[in-house]
């Protein structure tokens, strides 16, 4: 059997859809403030899916096996109402977990309504600890109290909370742990990371990474961690056990230890394209091909085709040539 064919017979178990493009940060991972300034103009709302659109779509693909949504952006909390497409997907039999990326400035007006709507779980974009670092890196020069703020607020709403930080050499690499030992010292789980080449516009080096080995290697200079097995096939993060205590810490590794072979993951953007792979070109347009469609039936068959002819491995295939050569989408489209 051929291995590369046969690791895209794979299931479709997770879906990331991007309610909107817009955010009022600026991170230079994603959204340099350089390139997305005050002239930039984001999709007009007119060309987002509607609620009841990425219903029918979330609806079509729990038939295809999709068990868990992801709500993203953007900064997914400037979509108005978005507790009532929570509540929406809640009632779809096939989808057991919902959780929203968010950069927590605006939780603590809608944590307790998102909660009561069905929202399970919250990951909190986070990058620095410290004033300073974080004030460059947001863009905005947004302090962290407003933010460790909404994290509060999550918590006290009884959301399920874990923190992800981008690590970039020579940025905020110098954070890996004071971001640590506050997150541990509080039982929140905070997951790392390695810079990617996500998109086109954030300067990606492959200089800039600061790998898993060497994040692993930091902790366990200061606390001592001890490997955890998979939560589940598919799972991106590796986890870790802070040994003597119930704290967990993990590290993303799509650039130096990639997982094309095991991923179960597509997204869709906030105007209804679907893309097969966080690093894709061009995606299918899901919203014109269901506008013109006579059928919903129709629309999951077209997913389900497109999902089984994936050959999506940029990860396994990455140089620093085809990521200064190849152009992506934009993670504000596409979500992280």
């Amino acid at each position: 059997m051929d291995p590369i064919k046969d690791q895209f017979a794979r299931p479709l178990r997770d879906i990331r859809i991007s309610v909107t493009d817009q955010c009022n940060f600026r991170c230079s991972y994603c959204m340099p403030a350089e390139i997305f300034g005050p002239d930039f103009t984001f999709l007009p709302q007119e060309e987002y899916l509607t609620f009841e659109e990425i219903y029918q779509l979330i609806k079509a693909m729990g038939d295809l096996g999709v068990e868990k949504v992801r709500l993203t952006g953007g900064e997914p909390l400037l979509r108005k109402d978005l507790h009532l497409l929570i509540e929406k997907l809640m009632s779809i039999p096939a989808i057991k977990d919902i959780a929203l990326t968010t950069n927590a400035m605006m939780l603590p007006k809608y944590a307790e309504k998102l909660k009561e709507a069905g929202l399970q779980r919250v990951n909190v974009s986070m990058d620095a600890i410290d004033e300073a670092v974080f004030k460059k890196m947001n863009g905005r020069n947004v302090s962290t109290k407003p933010v460790l703020k909404g994290i509060q607020a999550a918590l006290d709403a009884g959301l399920e909370v874990k923190i992800n930080m981008v690590v970039q050499k020579g940025v905020n690499d110098d954070q890996i742990i004071p971001m640590a030992a506050y997150f541990k010292e509080r039982g929140i789980t905070l997951r790392f990371i390695e810079f990617m080449d996500v998109g086109s516009t954030n300067g990606w080096k492959l200089s800039s990474v600061v790998t898993k080995e060497e994040i692993i290697r930091m902790l366990n200079e200061h606390f001592t961690v001890e490997p955890l097995d998979g939560a589940y096939y598919g799972e991106v993060a590796s986890r870790y056990l802070y040994t003597g205590t119930s704290a967990e810490v993990g590290v993303i590794s799509s650039v130096s230890d990639s997982f094309c072979s095991t991923c179960t993951r597509a997204r869709i953007s906030a105007d209804g394209k679907l893309y097969t792979c966080l690093f894709a070109a061009e995606g299918f347009d899901l919203k014109s091909f269901m506008r013109a469609s006579s059928s919903i039936d129709e629309v999951r068959d077209k997913m389900a085709v497109l999902w089984n002819k994936r050959r999506d491995r940029y990860s396994d295939e990455r140089t620093e040539e085809t990521a200064k050569n190849r152009k992506k989408i934009e993670m504000s489209y596409i979500g992280g």
